[in-house]
């Protein structure tokens, strides 16, 4: 953790500070692209190219070190943005977008104080809380703390004072800011997104909203050993401090995880992908930031028998209507049976897919088809990589590389440019099984997803 002299002693919130920082970032960007611009106007194209993508990467490079430095929620939604702006944002944005994960400096204890104390009054007196953060983020930080009454070991997840008044107007300014420099293009979808980054924001600063949505969680969890979920302490949590049993557990891009046996491995990883599913097939509600920092695995000891995974984070919860739900089971049913004619047919009954002229779809069936491939079988599907599905029908992510081959094939496929802006929805649901996907990868998981989908299917 950083020391003292690094952390803020208090947050730029008041909406002039703000404004004034981002307005000279972004006018200092649009003139350096304006300049790059008049420089390149003679060169080849090859060469144009190249210091077009030179003068976007310095100019995102250097807004991204601007809004790292006002937290909040401007670097949440620069994070959502990173999130889910692979299909509208120029590569060099995403990229310096990504950075802003690992530059969250903390907010000094005096400040934090002021917060619990406002929020809580007299009940801190109840609780000896760790002053060096746990973890920082971009709209809380969380610290440990023991109940005096009876050593229960707890987390408080504090959000930074002013965030949540700040959004609107850190929507605004974040959108101006990326008008003002001209990497994004301006289009209704854009603009509907925007909308709904501004939606998922407000939902995640009411902490009331996030108790309901763990407790909910607790109880579809609580007879299936392999997963833990927290328990809220209603006592301590209000609607901008989250207090909740503090759950031990390892990352798990940990070294550890990959000395498990392969068997190990392959239960957690099925574990993963499980809750993706069921939250299509049966709860109709998604947590939808697949950020490893959202996990641990307790690994099995002689109290407990399986390793579990701990799911920490359900602030980024998205509920789906039910016809969603239905065209996404369909898609996932055609995938399972490896069919093309049936992928077509479950690209029907929604705006997104209405629009795409018919003599496009099966372009678009092949792309679906390949990332739900872990779901087929050798025996419907002739077009399985050598080596890439084990003995009973094991699949091997490591070796498949599959997300690599979906982008590749996504950007042949004449699809793509249907692709632009695809609904939020679908951005969430592929989001949450690129993330499942990337945690067996990392896990070297090689795992039968094929029997744990057919129940549904």
């Amino acid at each position: 953790m950083s020391d003292q002299n690094d952390k803020l002693k208090q947050l730029k919130t008041s909406s002039m500070d703000r404004r004034l920082s981002i307005a000279k970032a972004s006018l200092l960007a649009g003139t350096r692209w304006a300049a790059s611009n008049a420089t390149s106007m003679f060169s080849n194209e090859e060469e144009k190219e190249k210091k077009r993508k030179k003068a976007m990467k310095q100019q995102a490079d250097y807004l991204v070190s601007e809004i790292g430095k006002l937290k909040g929620s401007i670097v949440k939604i620069g994070q959502m943005m990173a999130l889910y702006g692979e299909h509208f944002l120029p590569e060099e944005v995403t990229q310096a977008l990504n950075t802003l994960n690992n530059q969250t400096v903390a907010l000094a204890w005096p400040a934090i104080k002021t917060q619990l104390q406002s929020q809580l009054g007299s009940k801190l007196d109840d609780l000896v809380i760790d002053h060096e953060p746990l973890g920082t983020a971009s709209l809380a930080q969380v610290h440990r703390a023991t109940r005096k009454s009876d050593g229960l070991e707890v987390v408080l997840k504090i959000q930074y004072p002013g965030v949540a008044d700040a959004i609107d107007s850190d929507m605004s300014l974040f959108k101006n800011m990326l008008k003002l420099t001209r990497i994004v293009p301006q289009t209704r979808e854009f603009d509907q997104w925007f909308d709904e980054v501004r939606e998922m924001m407000h939902r995640e600063v009411d902490y009331h909203i996030e108790a309901a949505t763990t407790r909910r969680f607790t109880q579809r969890l609580e007879n299936d050993p392999r997963y833990i979920v927290p328990s809220i302490i209603d006592e301590y949590s209000t609607a901008r401090v989250l207090c909740m049993t503090f759950e031990r557990g390892v990352p798990i891009n940990s070294p550890v995880m990959l000395s498990l046996p392969q068997e190990r491995r392959n239960q957690l990883g099925e574990a993963s992908l499980e809750i993706a599913v069921r939250e299509i097939f049966e709860w109709g509600e998604m947590q939808t930031d697949p950020n490893f920092g959202n996990y641990l695995v307790r690994l099995a000891s002689a109290e407990q028998a399986l390793d579990q995974i701990v799911l920490l984070d359900f602030g980024a919860i998205r509920q789906f209507d039910a016809h969603l739900l239905s065209v996404a089971r369909n898609l996932l049913k055609a995938g399972y049976h490896h069919d093309a004619d049936l992928m077509v047919k479950a690209m029907t009954g929604y705006d997104f897919f209405d629009s795409i002229p018919q003599s496009i779809k099966p372009d678009m069936a092949k792309v679906f088809l390949l990332a739900t491939e872990a779901f087929s079988s050798p025996l419907n599907n002739q077009e399985l990589p050598a080596g890439v599905m084990l003995e009973q029908d094991r699949y091997d992510w490591k070796k498949s590389q599959l997300h690599s081959r979906v982008i590749q094939q996504a950007s042949k496929s004449m699809a793509s440019r249907y692709f632009s802006v695809p609904p939020k929805e679908f951005m969430f649901i592929s989001r949450k099984f690129i993330g499942a996907y990337t945690f067996m990868t990392v896990i070297d998981a090689k795992t039968n997803v094929r029997a744990m989908i057919k129940p549904y299917i």
